[in-house]
């Protein structure tokens, strides 16, 4: 009976997941790499390396005293050839250290530690060191969010393998090729909050991961743990969407999944974190699908740092006269200006051709209510877009602004081509620039 809920509004993009059948391949060691010093939520890490110094691949090379952050490492073994401003991309200029490649292929790692006799510190200190983030998008430091606030009671885990972003399938692969690691990935995450339920979500459009992850739970043992088929919509993978859909709770406006007893986190998280554990192995790569107009779209096992235009390299190069380069799917993603490095949260780099990347001429709004429609948060995103237009930040407050998740949904539908979530973001900076 649970499979059939589901939150409201949402759409049905085309999927365009055309590399759900592309094995993943290991992306060749790139000549050099951008190791940024700010790729995750929290505070920027401090660079622990100078210029000409020799690094290891897996080698801590920039850190922070805030507890919110998470270390950075070299994936190569190679030469700092400088530290300086770089472009990231999401958007924003960071400190960023540059290291060329030895081609000896040298690494460093950690002791493994078994989950079973380790205590909750020693693993909380594992992922931590690991500089582990979730892997989903979102960039926020795990160690931090295994730790939840005094008082917040965690009762259940969610493992998101929804992947309902068009274009991206990294977490497809992953769950076919490495299910068993991510079994134990989630296996460890409850055992640190003190969870006996956690569920594997995964759209019914996935039915093979969903079959090849059912395996690994039994092979597992865990009665605890059960995989659960979602309806194919989009945006299923936002944490809302999917503790609604799977357990029918609602997070209140302005709080966390916490308050609710839920932690979400993403399948290719539970991966780094077996490997952190089980293996001592920082978070220097990751899988990259690299898609669209390329001629031979891939999921290349990536290592942090490394230039985008070498992974397109690496698929062919472009098909056709390229018109956008954007980090992320169709919904979610950012457009590139040149060639920056990958990062920990970059788990999808989409080429588009000059027909793809028009953009629409802007109309009046016809009033239709289609974006209130679809809104899976139940906001206005009219009246929110007009709101934000006319710079009038204050009454966006009173329409629960900071609730929106960004989905894009709005915009998908909206018959005028109105930018409605491009307003509602600039609205949104607006409000947290001027707290």
């Amino acid at each position: 009976m649970l499979k059939f809920r589901t939150f409201r509004g949402g759409i049905h993009p085309p999927d365009s997941k055309i590399t759900a059948g592309k094995p993943i391949e290991k992306a060749k060691i790139p000549a050099n790499v951008i190791i940024l010093l700010h790729q995750h939520v929290g505070a920027p890490c401090k660079p622990l390396v100078k210029e000409g110094e020799k690094v290891k691949a897996g080698q801590k090379i920039g850190d922070s005293d805030s507890f919110v952050s998470a270390p950075v490492h070299s994936s190569i073994s190679g030469v700092v050839k400088e530290i300086s401003t770089q472009q990231s991309p999401i958007g924003r200029e960071v400190q960023g250290i540059v290291i060329e490649s030895d081609v000896r292929a040298e690494s460093a790692r950690m002791e493994a530690i078994d989950p079973a006799t380790a205590s909750k510190r020693e693993i909380l200190t594992r992922i931590r060191e690991a500089g582990i983030v979730g892997l989903g998008g979102a960039a926020f430091p795990t160690s931090v969010k295994l730790s939840p606030p005094e008082g917040k009671e965690i009762d259940t885990v969610i493992l998101n393998g929804s992947e309902c972003e068009p274009y991206i399938t990294a977490d497809h692969r992953l769950m076919l090729e490495q299910p068993d690691k991510i079994v134990k990935g989630v296996g460890i995450i409850m055992n640190v909050l003190d969870v006996d339920k956690g569920f594997i979500g995964i759209e019914d459009n996935k039915k093979d991961a969903i079959k090849r992850m059912r395996e690994a739970v039994e092979r597992e043992g865990d009665e605890g743990i059960e995989v659960f088929s979602l309806k194919t919509k989009y945006p299923q993978g936002e944490a809302g969407s999917l503790i609604k859909t799977v357990l029918n709770r609602e997070t209140p406006s302005g709080s966390h999944s916490y308050d609710i007893g839920v932690l979400v986190q993403n399948v290719a998280t539970a991966k780094a974190i077996h490997d952190a554990v089980y293996e001592g192995a920082p978070l220097i790569e990751r899988v990259v699908t690299v898609t669209g107009d390329v001629k031979e779209p891939k999921n290349l096992l990536t290592r942090i740092g490394t230039p985008f235009y070498d992974l397109i390299e690496e698929c062919g190069g472009f098909k056709s006269d390229v018109g956008k380069i954007v980090c992320g799917g169709s919904m979610l993603g950012v457009a590139e200006f040149g060639n920056v490095p990958t990062i920990k949260s970059t788990g999808c780099i989409l080429v588009l051709d000059r027909e793809k990347s028009k953009t629409p001429e802007e109309r009046a709004c016809v009033r239709c209510g289609m974006c209130v429609d679809v809104c899976p948060t139940g906001l206005m995103p009219t009246i929110l877009e007009k709101l934000a237009r006319a710079r009038r930040f204050e009454e966006c407050m009173d329409y629960h602004i900071l609730d929106c998740m960004e989905c894009g949904s709005c915009a998908y539908v909206c018959p005028s081509k109105i930018p409605i979530v491009q307003l509602i973001r600039y609205g949104k900076e607006e409000i947290k620039r001027r707290e």
